[in-house]
């Protein structure tokens, strides 16, 4: 049902700590457990590569939520690139120095499966952000706040 992005994961793990918010992470881990969560190899790079260590830990048991990329989505990913505006996603910063980029392939991964993609990303006009992209390919895309409201959960 979900492809989560990076964003999400690092707010879930600095914001609402599992001691403090059991009932959250009972929810979310039944998701993860069912594979309504799902993210992406490159998700868990950019997760590897971050500074919460409860998460690194967290996604190093949680290998099989983060899948390799098929060949529908790389094909998928190669269609968002072909819109000239949306080859400005690629930082160049991170091509210079050999970071990640995990977005076009939590929106391609929720594209093919037909999923929703959760992001902490907001929509800006001309942007070249996950919910633009997603917006433009119709892909349906929810903040954390949102994913909560749709799964009815309240605290």
């Amino acid at each position: 049902m979900y492809v989560f992005d990076t964003s999400p994961l690092s707010t879930l793990f600095k914001n609402y700590y599992r001691h403090r918010f059991p009932s959250l992470w009972k929810q979310f881990d039944e998701l993860v457990t069912d594979g309504k969560i799902v993210s992406t190899r490159e998700v868990f790079h950019e997760v590897n590569d971050g500074p919460v260590e409860s998460l690194v830990q967290w996604a190093a048991d949680q290998k099989l939520l983060f899948s390799t990329p098929n060949a529908a989505e790389a094909a998928f990913v190669s269609r968002i690139y072909q819109v000239s505006h949306f080859q400005q996603n690629i930082e160049q910063k991170k091509l210079l120095t050999g970071g990640r980029n995990a977005d076009p392939f939590v929106i391609a991964k929720a594209a093919v499966e037909k999923k929703a993609v959760v992001t902490m990303e907001l929509s800006k006009p001309n942007a070249v952000k996950i919910p633009n992209i997603c917006e433009y390919f119709q892909v349906r895309c929810l903040t954390l706040e949102e994913f909560m409201i749709a799964e009815n959960w309240t605290f």
